[in-house]
C-alpha cells in the first residue's frame, strides 16, 4: 500500500502499535500480580497529575478546534472530564482510597522528571500545535485507555485485592468512555491530520506523547519496581 493509500490515521495506529503501554514492563509486571502494593500506590501519585491535567488537555484541544461541530464532540469529552462530583480527577482519588493512601499523599506528591515531562509534553502538543496536532496527542492517549484499563481491573481484582466498585470507578468509565473518544479522535486525526501541510506535524507529535508516556512508566518502573528486583 502506497503512502497515498494509507491514511494518517492508520500510520499513527501502527505508531501506537510499536509503543503500546500494555508492552511496557511495568503494566505486564501488574497483569501478572508481581507490582507491589507500595509500586501501585507510587504509580498513584504520580499518574494523578496527568489525570488531573487532561482536562486542561481537552480545554486546549477544543479552543484550537475551528470546526464549531466538531468542538461540540470535543466539549463533551471535556464536560465528562470536569464537571460535578464525578469528574476523573476524583474517579482517580476514590482509586488511592481504596490503595489506602491519604489523599494529600496523592494531591501533593513530588513529581519524578519524567512525570512532569508528560504533563508538560501534553499541554504543549495540546496547546501550541495545530488542532490536527492536539487530536492526535488525545487519539495517542484515549484509543489505549480502553484496553489497559480491562487489564488493570483484571490485576487489581485477581492479584491486589480491589474490587470495590467505587475504587475501581475510574477505569470502568475509561472503558466506554474512551472506546468513544477514540473514535471521535481517529476522524479528527483522519479529517484534520491528513492534509499535507500537516502530516509531518501530526506525526511528530504521536512520536512525542507516545514517547512521554513510556517514559513516564519508564520513571515508576526505575523508581518502585527496579530497586525491589536488584534488591
Amino acid at each position: 500500500m502506497t503512502q497515498t493509500q494509507t491514511s494518517i490515521a492508520d500510520e499513527v495506529d501502527r505508531m501506537i502499535e510499536e509503543r503500546s503501554l500494555l508492552k511496557h514492563p511495568f503494566y505486564q509486571a501488574w497483569q501478572r500480580g508481581e507490582l507491589t502494593l507500595d509500586a501501585l500506590r507510587h504509580y498513584a501519585a504520580q499518574y494523578y497529575h496527568h489525570v488531573l491535567a487532561f482536562p486542561q488537555y481537552v480545554s486546549a484541544a477544543h479552543a484550537n478546534c475551528p470546526d464549531q461541530k466538531d468542538r461540540q464532540e470535543v466539549l463533551e469529552n471535556l464536560i465528562e472530564e470536569e464537571r460535578g462530583e464525578e469528574n476523573h480527577p476524583e474517579l482517580w482519588l476514590r482509586f488511592s482510597d481504596a490503595l489506602q493512601m491519604p489523599r494529600a499523599s496523592v494531591e501533593h506528591a513530588e513529581l519524578l522528571p519524567q512525570s512532569r515531562a508528560l504533563v508538560d509534553t501534553f499541554k504543549d502538543a495540546t496547546k501550541n500545535g495545530s488542532f490536527a496536532q492536539a487530536a492526535t496527542a488525545l487519539y495517542c492517549y484515549e484509543s489505549q485507555v480502553p484496553e489497559v484499563a480491562r487489564t488493570k481491573i483484571a490485576g487489581l481484582k485477581e492479584f491486589y485485592g480491589i474490587s470495590d466498585q467505587r475504587g475501581l470507578q475510574f477505569f470502568d468509565v475509561h472503558i466506554e468512555a474512551d472506546e468513544w473518544h477514540a473514535e471521535v479522535g481517529r476522524k479528527f486525526v483522519n479529517r484534520y491530520g491528513n492534509d499535507p501541510s500537516e502530516r509531518e506535524g501530526v506525526l511528530a507529535t504521536a512520536r512525542r506523547c507516545l514517547d512521554a508516556l513510556w517514559s513516564f512508566l519508564d520513571g515508576v518502573y526505575e523508581t518502585s519496581v527496579a530497586p525491589e528486583t536488584a534488591g
